[in-house]
């Protein structure tokens, strides 16, 4: 389940976001049917979804109207037979804050009033697609979601003000994958820390960015694991490339086997 991470979404040659598969899924199922010949993946995430579309529909067609309804359906028609569910989702949710603002705006507390309120509101819908799904998996299913990397890490690239901006974004993100752990942990989901599988924090490390020379860590990595620091028309895009959709995996599996 979840938005277009969990399609494996990557920018194709003319530099449009299409589903793949070398998604996090597809690699998370290539390393677990080895051990289980006979698991099945059922995938229904939807590209561009959000929490309130996820549970209310909108973004794609689903049997019963939305992911959340046709996962509750798939559940309940096969309960006993699931042993993994995963999901990504709330990283659409406050795009609306924070596309486009200044670094005078940022400074001002714009971002930050906007996401105060909208994660407010992003919260409960997770608190309430948590509920519907352990409820139709049951107590014993494992779920796992998963905290999120900062793509806006590459805005410390190009100007003064683009430092800022990594800055700020690495600290907000940091809040927000905060708030999604206790909600998920609340429901007795498990949280795949892909925040820090991307060194997301780790402005002091350096290391070498070809083409560009050194760098902080987490910003060479974000630059290496997607396509965000590539030129067009695939670049800029905030989606993980082959590498990092693996990367995504394996923070799933490592939480898997906790």
């Amino acid at each position: 389940m979840g938005d277009s991470l969990s399609q494996g979404d990557q920018p194709d040659a003319a530099g449009d976001s299409t589903a793949t598969g070398q998604g996090y899924p597809d690699q998370l199922y290539g390393a677990l049917r080895r051990g289980t010949p006979g698991l099945r993946m059922v995938k229904l995430g939807c590209s561009g979804e959000t929490t309130g579309t996820m549970i209310h529909g909108g973004k794609c067609r689903y049997p019963g109207g939305s992911q959340l309804a046709a996962a509750d359906r798939f559940l309940r028609a096969h309960r006993g037979h699931v042993s993994l569910i995963t999901i990504d989702i709330g990283a659409n949710d406050p795009d609306s804050c924070v596309r486009g603002h200044s670094a005078d705006e940022i400074a001002a507390g714009t971002i930050a009033r906007c996401l105060n309120s909208r994660f407010r509101t992003t919260l409960a819908r997770l608190a309430t697609i948590l509920q519907r799904l352990r409820a139709a998996a049951g107590r014993k299913v494992t779920i796992i979601g998963m905290s999120y990397y900062v793509p806006e890490l590459a805005a410390w690239l190009t100007t003064f003000t683009g430092k800022v901006i990594a800055a700020v974004s690495e600290r907000l993100v940091a809040a927000y994958n905060g708030l999604l752990a206790g909600v998920y942990r609340r429901y007795r989901a498990r949280v795949a820390d892909v925040f820090g599988a991307f060194h997301s924090g780790d402005f002091s490390d350096r290391a070498r960015l070809p083409g560009i020379g050194t760098v902080p860590r987490n910003v060479a990595t974000v630059c290496e694991w997607t396509w965000t620091c590539a030129s067009p028309p695939r670049g800029p895009d905030e989606h993980a490339n082959k590498i990092g959709y693996g990367v995504i995996a394996r923070a799933f599996l490592l939480a898997d086997r906790r």
